[in-house]
């Protein structure tokens, strides 16, 4: 496999789908070429990769594993240097990410989760107000600008206790961070910017600490050591649970919407109640993983899959969009949205040691958005045929740049 061209990933993710079949066709794991022509191995076979998301042989951590970081070859300007350069439990691996992860799933209980569905549902029924007051039930409205993104931004922002006023400012942050074509100027000034705020929000919560996660993680203390997270893993934590924890949770409301917009006749399923709205999300979930692919992983050593070795040192990209589409896995018709296909199970959250904290939140968040949308705008259509449809600039974010819609003649009041 070795001698193979390698696939050259599109940093604009212009065709996320497509690339992901080009890389199933070499199989289950692929040569890749990242942006800055960084090289690295594409995981797209679901059960590959599942055994490697919890190969003790395969880590996250860079600064131990990746000889490429350890010897300078990756500098700030590079379009993914916040993904591999923090130090948090994303990047972390062993007892480490063991220690990292224990202390933020102190602050990050299932009970906070749960206390939020209230304001959650607030928030969406909010929101749907403001798009028909302001008019727009007869015109076009972008529902991943006016509804998509502010849920869970706005979710996520109190969770974390980040003043409201600092909201649009998070947004073009993470969509910087998330902008994996952007030229190194952009890249260097959003790695700024992000710890700036970051560090205004661990300062004001040490001065006036609240019930909310930020100063829940300041506080919380490893049971075994005693110890805290060290201010920069803290300001990494923020990090990864702001940013990269509402973006999930965007593009599975964004993918979801337009999977039932242009599957009418699987929401006809919903409504009848043939198919659940979990059916719904999983399905989403696994036909259109939110995150396309996720950077990076690291060797530790040698690993022989099927007359393939994986050379200690080398980096992995876990291919979550190409693995849920994979027809070996899901059969011949696993391009195709079906809520009421068997089997959904998917790997959009990862799995393992790293899987997702925040998933049981995204779910929740889905269910609560989805079902109030198409209830109070239940002749809603697409404003554009789907092939006009751009996807947001990454090949990491699986979305779209913009959903416009018709609401319809019968769009509720308020």
């Amino acid at each position: 496999m070795r001698d193979q061209e390698p696939v050259v990933i599109d940093p604009t993710g212009s065709d996320i789908h497509g690339e992901a079949a080009r890389l199933r066709e070499r199989g289950p794991v692929a040569r890749v070429v990242l942006p800055g022509g960084v090289e690295a191995w594409a995981v797209s076979g679901p059960g590959v990769l599942k055994r490697l998301l919890t190969d003790p042989r395969v880590s996250k951590d860079p600064h131990r594993h990746w000889p490429t970081w350890i010897n300078g070859g990756i500098s700030p300007e590079w379009p993914l240097y916040t993904w591999v350069a923090v130090r948090n439990m994303f990047t972390a691996y062993g007892s480490e990410h063991k220690r990292l992860r224990t202390l933020v799933a102190k602050a990050f209980t299932a009970r906070r989760t749960a206390a939020l569905r209230p304001r959650v549902e607030e928030i969406a029924a909010g929101l749907l107000d403001r798009i028909a007051e302001a008019g727009w039930r007869d015109s076009v409205v972008d529902l991943r600008e006016a509804y998509a993104y502010p849920l869970p931004i706005q979710v996520i922002s109190e969770l974390f206790g980040l003043p409201e006023e600092k909201g649009e400012e998070l947004r073009s942050i993470v969509d910087s961070l998330f902008h994996t074509s952007a030229d190194p100027e952009e890249v260097t000034g959003t790695y700024t910017r992000l710890y700036a705020v970051m560090g205004e929000l661990v300062a004001a919560k040490r001065r006036s600490p609240a019930d909310d996660m930020t100063s829940a993680l300041i506080a919380a203390r490893d049971d075994e050591g005693d110890t805290r997270l060290s201010e920069q893993e803290l300001l990494d934590t923020l990090v990864l649970m702001i940013g990269a924890g509402h973006e999930t949770t965007v593009n599975l409301i964004d993918n979801a919407i337009h999977a039932l917009l242009t599957h009418p006749e699987q929401l006809a399923l919903v409504r009848e109640g043939r198919a659940s709205w979990d059916d719904v999300i999983e399905e989403t979930l696994r036909s259109d993983a939110p995150v396309a692919s996720l950077p990076l992983r690291y060797a530790v050593e040698d690993i022989e899959l099927d007359g393939l070795v994986i050379r200690q040192g080398d980096a992995i990209l876990a291919a979550y969009a190409a693995a849920g589409r994979d027809p070996e896995r899901y059969g011949k018709d696993a391009d195709r949205f079906d809520v009421t296909r068997a089997d959904k199970e998917h790997l959009a959250f990862g799995h393992g040691v790293h899987y997702c904290l925040g998933a049981p939140l995204g779910r929740m968040e889905a269910r609560i958005a989805l079902p109030a949308l198409f209830e109070r705008f239940p002749d809603m259509v697409l404003a554009v045929p789907p092939e006009e449809l751009r996807p947001v600039d990454s090949f990491i974010s699986n979305g779209h740049g913009s959903l416009p819609v018709r609401l319809g003649s019968r769009a509720g009041g308020v």
